[in-house]
């Protein structure tokens, strides 16, 4: 069992300063703060959040489900948030970001190629969310009389990108209390919006999906929510002390995504029985309301995007910074917004925003599902025991391995890619051989898991856990002094 000589007591975040300086820095044991608690309504209040609606309109719309179907695959799927709370534990442990603690199943080169998958995929999410911030922005602007033009467009995407730096530009501390203070209010939003339009929703409308379409539906559920999450995890829970308890750690990121994400998408699906278009939460869902409720909704739905993005946004400058570690964090964060502004200027102006989400997220688990399953495996195969001074090291150290490489973990990555590629159905842009064999079902997550996941135990059960034994205690005075020999 490991110890943690040194420990301080646990403060609160309030306690944190205003503005984080830290990027993918080793966080001392001294500013270590918060409780799971912290992680909990901070989830639930990023995925309070209309992308939930609609995700579950889109399991009636685009997978063709009945109520009752996507039902069954909301509630299986959702459960996939008891891996975000799995991957949540490494930060504590480690003190650092989740691409930072990557390096030790793909060493610090190898890393960087699983780091600019994420990187991608984080500022892609960005683009989602700013696409949807604009159209809201301007359906508000047309209740208003204002009317639409390209110029108006570019302003509010310009305007978009700004607000959307504040919350990350701050950091930590202001991120976890403003996405706390949103959930009360967003909890209201959405019971009005269901007493609203679950009275209009045909619950017994439809027609049976196949087994292949629910197949496909799940893994949907899975890529948007608790299997697509694990890359942001430990980028918040790594101010927590590393004696945090882990049960209580996965039960509250598990129950503070579960709750909020299985209650939207079910709304989602069940308002898409009824409303044409309930799929755009900007033109479609407002039809299932009250005419006065239709501004404060819009409102809502800006602010509520802006908090999940600053999520996404966050992440993807760790990323960047773990990719390139010169630059500091406020400086990725302002890279990655000017990037995702520029998309999203790409996708406002195109006609195929919706096709492009429903690919977008599916095509993200080729690399996600072996990952995620490689991940927690070297967690487990560690017993938690990371050597953080290693960890922050590019240049040497317990992970440098074969030249920075770890082939032992680059190999599984890219096996289980093939392997998750091999299974996907992304109809119509791709259906992979094995999914065309088999009625178009869709076993990508299971198989990139399995195989990835199954073959880093095979190669690294011996050499994970002598690595553990090797690795220097997790303690201020541990970790300085292992670092003084690099510096």
């Amino acid at each position: 069992m490991t110890t943690f000589p040194g420990r301080v007591e646990s403060g609160s975040v309030s306690d944190e300063p205003l503005f984080e300086s830290k990027g993918i820095d080793y966080i001392p044991l001294s500013e270590r703060r918060g409780r799971p608690r912290d992680l909990a309504w901070m989830w639930a209040g990023a995925l309070f959040n209309v992308e939930f609606v609609v995700y579950g309109a889109l399991l009636i719309v685009a997978f063709q489900l009945r109520f009752w179907q996507a039902a069954v695959v909301v509630l299986v799927g959702n459960l996939s948030y008891l891996i975000n709370g799995l991957g949540s534990l490494q930060g504590p442990r480690a003190g650092t970001a989740a691409f930072t603690i990557n390096r030790a199943p793909f060493g610090p080169r190898g890393a960087k190629l699983i780091a600019l998958f994420n990187w991608v995929t984080q500022v892609g999410y960005e683009v989602l969310g700013l696409y949807l911030v604009v159209s809201a922005g301007l359906a508000l602007l047309g209740k208003a009389g204002v009317g639409s033009s390209d110029g108006l467009k570019w302003v509010l995407i310009a305007v978009a990108a700004c607000v959307q730096l504040t919350l990350p530009l701050f950091g930590h501390r202001v991120m976890l209390r403003a996405l706390r203070m949103m959930v009360p209010p967003f909890a209201i939003l959405f019971l009005l919006l269901a007493i609203q339009s679950l009275g209009k929703a045909r619950l017994g409308a439809g027609h049976d999906a196949t087994w292949a379409q629910m197949m496909a539906a799940l893994a949907f559920v899975l890529s948007s929510g608790g299997y697509g999450w694990p890359m942001n995890a430990n980028d918040f829970s790594r101010y927590l002390p590393p004696a945090t308890s882990p049960r209580r750690i996965v039960a509250a990121v598990g129950l503070g995504g579960f709750i909020p994400a299985t209650l939207l998408l079910l709304l989602g699906a069940a308002v898409a029985t009824a409303v044409p278009g309930a799929s755009d939460p900007i033109a479609g869902l407002p039809h299932a309301l009250w005419g006065w409720f239709v501004w404060p909704y819009l409102a809502f739905v800006i602010v509520q995007l802006f908090a999940i993005n600053s999520i996404d946004l966050y992440s993807s400058g760790l990323t960047l910074q773990a990719i390139v570690p010169a630059i500091r964090r406020w400086q990725c964060v302002l890279l990655d917004t000017t990037l995702a502004a520029a998309l999203t200027a790409v996708t406002v102006f195109s006609a195929s925003f919706y096709s492009f989400l429903q690919d977008f997220v599916l095509f993200m688990l080729i690399w996600i599902a072996p990952w995620v399953a490689i991940y927690l495996t070297d967690y487990l195969l560690r017993r938690g025991r990371y050597d953080s001074a290693s960890l922050m090291r590019t240049d040497g150290g317990l992970y440098y391995r074969n030249r920075g490489i770890h082939w032992a973990g680059v190999i599984p990555q890219l096996v289980g890619m093939v392997a998750a590629a091999s299974w996907l159905n992304a109809y119509p842009a791709w259906i992979a051989p094995l999914s065309s064999h088999t009625g178009g079902a869709d076993f990508s997550v299971f198989m990139g898991a399995l195989v990835g996941g199954g073959l880093y135990w095979l190669l690294n059960r011996g050499s994970a856990e002598a690595e553990s034994r090797a690795a220097t205690p997790d303690t201020d005075e541990g970790w300085l002094t292992a670092a003084g020999a690099d510096r």
